[in-house]
């Protein structure tokens, strides 16, 4: 999760745009007849789940909601939210129209899920065109005793498929700016946001 906010910090230090593709379930998507492993899980576990497409009711603190290290980032002015993607590729959402009306053709990528949602992600984008360069350290994936590691196979995959895979080290440098002085500015905004919580509720919760 620290590696998906240094490119956070790094894109908008560096003046980069951010598109995220979200993945949110909608009261009527939980009655679909068929669905796969994975599909399953995450609707048992309400994962992703809004109440309704044109209310925000509920959304703040549900398993839909951006994790909170990550507002401050996604409130910027770079960053472009796309519609959702349902199941783990972008074919049903906008995100590829996003990207080709700001003339984008180069791609780094990370994000939760490597085996499923980032690596769907990745091959699309690619049979669409783009240039992707995967951040191996900027996602991860599921084990199971049955299933597998879903990590080691998406990275097989990424060194078959990307253009590129590259550590957050290495994407951060290539977008001009510097690792440590970037994990520095994030180490001190957190510090900050302590001491403005210890100000106004008088107790410090770490």
């Amino acid at each position: 999760m620290q590696n998906i906010e240094m490119l956070f910090k790094a894109a908008q230090d560096n003046d980069f745009l951010v598109f995220i593709s979200p993945h949110y379930y909608y009261p009527h998507d939980m009655g679909w007849l068929f669905e796969g492993k994975g599909e399953a899980v995450m609707h048992s576990l309400g994962t992703f789940v809004r109440t309704d497409q044109l209310s925000e009711e509920g959304f703040e603190g549900s398993g839909a909601d951006w994790l909170e290290q990550y507002k401050p980032y996604i409130a910027e002015d770079n960053v472009i939210v796309s519609s959702p993607h349902k199941v783990y590729g972008p074919e049903q959402n906008d995100l590829v129209l996003q990207m080709r009306k700001k003339k984008i053709d180069r791609v780094i990528l990370g994000g939760m899920s490597a085996n499923l949602c980032v690596e769907s992600h990745m091959r699309e984008l690619i049979e669409q065109g783009f240039e992707v360069h995967v951040v191996k350290d900027a996602t991860a994936g599921a084990k199971d005793p049955e299933l597998g590691d879903g990590y080691a196979a998406a990275l097989t995959n990424f060194k078959y498929i990307a253009n590129g895979v590259m550590s957050t080290d290495e994407a951060i440098s290539a977008m001009g700016a510097d690792a440590d002085e970037i994990a520095v500015a994030i180490d001190r905004r957190e510090g900050e946001e302590v001491e403005i919580e210890t100000e106004s509720n008088g107790a410090t919760r770490l």
